[in-house]
């Protein structure tokens, strides 16, 4: 048996304990390999949470791995290791049980304990008596801690049941807290709670605990998020006296999710004082988040509280008016403080203050051109008028304010395009395109064409563009269209309707949209994708 290293810094006094690995993963969707869980938690262990649940060794093989890996692989500087698992079984001894002893053998320094709180799973789901469940949860305690581990107790569906039995479920955390237990956590299994109702039944549960002798025991609270209140429960629940509180970060989790920890975090500290990472660790928070959220193919949503792209985003006029005096007259707090930034979003509602801020933040001063901001807001609004969108396509902004700066970099001259599409003999569909262009550089326009095949005409176009463009800007293979959105606009026409393309495009460290309209999904195409070749070859300083 190895045990793993408690981390260098001490375990402070308030807990944030991170649930991804386990109750994370029951998201659907979300599946994590034993190398993506230790990725995971490298990452949470640098944003600076108290504690990371590995998984349920014993129980899910994938588990039991990644903590015979972590020994060796996983080192940590701030948060220690959980296993997750069960009480003893009903009539079984503590030291015969194989799940007890897989959570011993699996080295974690700290052992999270699920127990039933609520009578009515006792007798239901576990089929026994609820003076054997006390039994079971005393006993496996008490046993861990005389093996040195650090033992948290969730008390399962522990709000439903106290709301039942209040008497019964109090004795369970009673029960744990004697033999030893170092947490008492609260679930809201079901999520069913309300705010005032987790206040109401904390407050109430202290007295008890209070009256047993029991009030030095330490409160957790674990929340899930069905009535969209989990991290409002959670943040209520610290309010009421806990110091631990667990959930996923990026909110991940079954059916709704956990409570989001990047959300608790920020929540707690910048709105309630709690002074939890060191302010250059908070401000590592937003790449954190996006980057775990890679790993697991679960993006960080766009509207995500703190984190996500919108989070500080503006759109109308009027708020980028009061913006450009003080940024704070229409932010609750300092993007900046999160490793997040403010982002003007250009649209047809943009005005020449909106303009004047995007181009700031695209590193252009257009303060002193009046004319020039008049022009640029009046194209805008006429553009979307006919289809387009810059609100998601900040690349595409960026090539119109060039052009209107006579500054729009010259890559090669477009000559012709087409795409075909036909069925092959086999059944098949086969698809075609033809690049025509003059590609520019050293001064001189050499001629290219270019045919391509690829999988429909759309792909084809993209292969035959980037080998056209290739002899004289090879870069364009280091960019990869990572997304690709249709829009009809005008449904009402049918396959006459115009149509708008946004295309997501990474590559030599940068990623942005580029937007096309056209009467067709082909046409659109090659706009967007034309100028996502252009934009990315210019960023990149070709």
């Amino acid at each position: 048996m190895t045990t793993h290293a408690a981390p260098t810094a001490p375990i402070s006094a308030f807990h944030l304990y991170d649930t991804t690995l386990r109750d994370g993963s029951q998201q659907e969707g979300l599946t994590l390999s034993v190398a993506d869980k230790l990725a995971v938690a490298r990452h949470l262990d640098e944003l600076g949470v108290t504690y990371i649940e590995g998984g349920w060794p014993g129980a899910v093989p994938r588990d039991t791995e990644f903590f015979a890996r972590a020994a060796g692989e996983l080192e940590l500087h701030h948060a220690r290791l959980a296993a997750f698992g069960a009480t003893r079984k009903a009539g079984v001894a503590v030291q015969e049980d194989p799940q007890v002893a897989a959570l011993v053998d699996s080295g974690a320094p700290t052992i999270t304990l699920v127990a039933k709180s609520d009578l009515r799973h006792v007798t239901g789901a576990l089929r026994t008596t609820g003076e054997e469940n006390l039994a079971m949860v005393g006993e496996t305690v008490a046993h861990l801690v005389s093996l040195g581990r650090e033992v948290f107790v969730d008390a399962e569906h522990f709000f439903d049941g106290f709301l039942h039995d209040p008497d019964y479920t109090t004795s369970v955390l009673l029960a744990a807290h004697r033999a030893g237990a170092g947490v008492l956590v609260l679930c809201d299994t079901n999520g069913g709670m309300l705010p005032h109702q987790v206040t109401e039944i904390i407050e109430d549960l202290r007295a008890r605990l209070a009256r047993a002798g029991a009030a030095d025991a330490r409160l957790g609270a674990h929340t899930h998020n069905d009535t969209g209140c989990a991290v409002a429960n959670a943040l209520t629940a610290v309010r009421a006296g806990i110091t631990h509180v667990q959930g996923c970060i990026n909110g991940y989790g079954e059916r709704t999710g956990n409570a989001d920890l990047v959300t608790l975090l920020a929540d707690l500290q910048l709105k309630m004082g709690m002074e939890l990472l060191p302010a250059e660790t908070l401000s590592e928070t937003t790449r954190i988040a996006h980057a775990i959220g890679e790993i697991v193919n679960m993006p960080v949503g766009s509207r995500a509280p703190y984190v996500g792209a919108s989070a500080f985003a503006h759109k109308a006029g009027l708020h980028a008016s009061a913006i450009r005096v003080d940024p704070d007259l229409y932010q609750h707090t300092d993007p900046q403080q999160l490793g997040n930034d403010m982002r003007m979003i250009i649209s047809d509602m943009a005005g020449r203050a909106s303009i004047e801020l995007k181009g700031r933040e695209l590193g252009f001063d257009l303060a002193g051109e009046p004319e020039l901001l008049s022009r640029l807001a009046a194209t805008v609004k006429e553009r979307e008028a006919v289809g387009y969108s810059y609100e998601a396509a900040d690349a595409s902004f960026e090539l119109l304010l060039l052009d209107h700066l006579d500054q729009v970099p010259s890559y090669s001259t477009v000559e012709s395009w087409r795409a075909t599409s036909q069925l092959g003999r086999d059944g098949t569909l086969e698809s075609e395109a033809t690049v025509k262009l003059l590609a520019d550089g050293d001064g001189a326009h050499e001629r290219k064409v270019a045919i391509a095949e690829g999988n429909g005409p759309v792909n084809a176009l993209d292969l035959a563009l980037r080998a056209a463009l290739r002899d004289r800007h090879p870069e364009v293979d280091e960019f990869e269209l990572r997304d690709f959105k249709v829009r009809i606009l005008d449904a009402h026409h049918g396959t006459d309707a115009t149509t708008r393309v946004l295309v997501r495009t990474s590559g030599r460290g940068l990623e942005f949209q580029t937007v096309g309209v056209g009467p067709n999904v082909i046409e659109a195409s090659w706009e967007a994708i034309y100028d996502a070749y252009t934009y990315g070859l210019f960023k990149s300083g070709v």
